[in-house]
């Protein structure tokens, strides 16, 4: 599909009372690919949005499949009432096994009218009632609109922090064999996806990551290289770690650490975690986060003793069935 097929067969057109008793008539539109118009639309959305939360509705893999056209298995829901861009959502039906995935928000200045309700009403419809939906920040009236499409909470999603300013790590042990070295563009991009797609097996979200969506992440402004750990032995990768600075809000992201399942178990991690840590410190950012599943134990073990504490917590809903 190019991107001018991007109009859905048929706008959905509903009508309820707002909280002043007037009408309000939405229109709902279902599309595989946005318009460069429509995609600076919801990126102006979710900067408002942004702005009013203190966080992003929307994750970074679903800001970047705004553009660039139609992306296997998903959807661009936009809700427009009285000719505004109201409310927009995203459902990502790629993962084998599990529900697809969405992620929705309402524009701050036109809450507290049902458009929440109306998106996430259209999510269930278009993927079958077979749904889970991320909650960013885990906010009460996120919470509450599960409640009220009957969602249930499933996954906690912990966000840490700790401060780079007085870092005092004890120097990176290596295992036996292993040698560290930057990743190069182009060369190291085939050996990074199949040691990621190795790594996460276990974690779709991550480990199905494609050279598209690698290209995609190479073409951001924030993207160096030079904060891109690969380890070796011998010729194979066995682990890395990809740094990320936002300069805007003083962080360094520990953006993912991998490590092969044949190499796990050896101290690899925990190096590549140092060894990243003190490139994000050389950066001058004075705070470094880290997302991490809360039912990983080993992992938050690993980040706490590394002086990483809970910031904020993403939650995830799903339907029964």
């Amino acid at each position: 599909m190019t991107s001018d097929d991007t109009a859905p067969a048929s706008p959905r057109v509903s009508a309820s009372l707002d909280q002043g008793g007037s009408p309000t008539v939405r229109s709902l539109d279902v599309l595989s690919a946005l318009r460069p118009e429509q995609t600076e639309a919801v990126l102006a959305l979710l900067a408002e949005a942004a702005l009013a939360d203190g966080q992003q509705a929307v994750s970074e893999q679903g800001r970047l499949q705004l553009r660039g056209g139609a992306r296997e298995g998903v959807r661009h829901l936009l809700l427009t009432a009285q000719g505004l861009l109201v409310g927009y959502a995203q459902l990502e039906d790629t993962d084998p096994v599990e529900a697809p995935a969405a992620e929705l928000v309402v524009h701050p200045a036109h809450r507290g009218h049902g458009h929440g309700r109306a998106l996430g009403n259209a999510l269930l419809a278009e993927s079958g009632k077979r749904l889970r939906v991320w909650a960013h920040g885990g906010h009460s009236a996120a919470r509450h609109l599960a409640q009220v499409l009957g969602l249930t909470l499933f996954r906690e999603l912990r966000q840490m922090r700790r401060p780079l300013t007085d870092l005092d790590l004890p120097g990176p042990k290596l295992p036996d064999g292993v040698r560290v070295r930057t990743f190069v563009p182009g060369e190291d991009d085939a050996a990074w996806l199949a040691a990621n797609a190795a790594a996460f097996a276990h974690h779709p979200e991550q480990g199905s990551l494609t050279q598209r969506d690698l290209d995609d992440r190479k073409a951001e402004p924030w993207f160096d290289p030079d904060g891109f750990f690969l380890a070796f032995r011998g010729g194979e990768l066995v682990g890395f770690h990809w740094t990320k600075v936002h300069a805007a809000e003083g962080l360094g992201e520990v953006y993912v650490v991998g490590v092969r399942p044949g190499a796990q178990g050896g101290g690899l991690g925990k190096a590549l975690t140092t060894i990243g840590l003190r490139h994000l410190a050389g950066q001058g950012v004075p705070t470094a986060m880290l997302y991490v599943d809360a039912d990983n134990k080993a992992a938050v073990t690993v980040y706490e003793r590394l002086g990483f504490v809970t910031y904020e917590t993403d939650l995830m809903y799903r339907t029964e069935s």
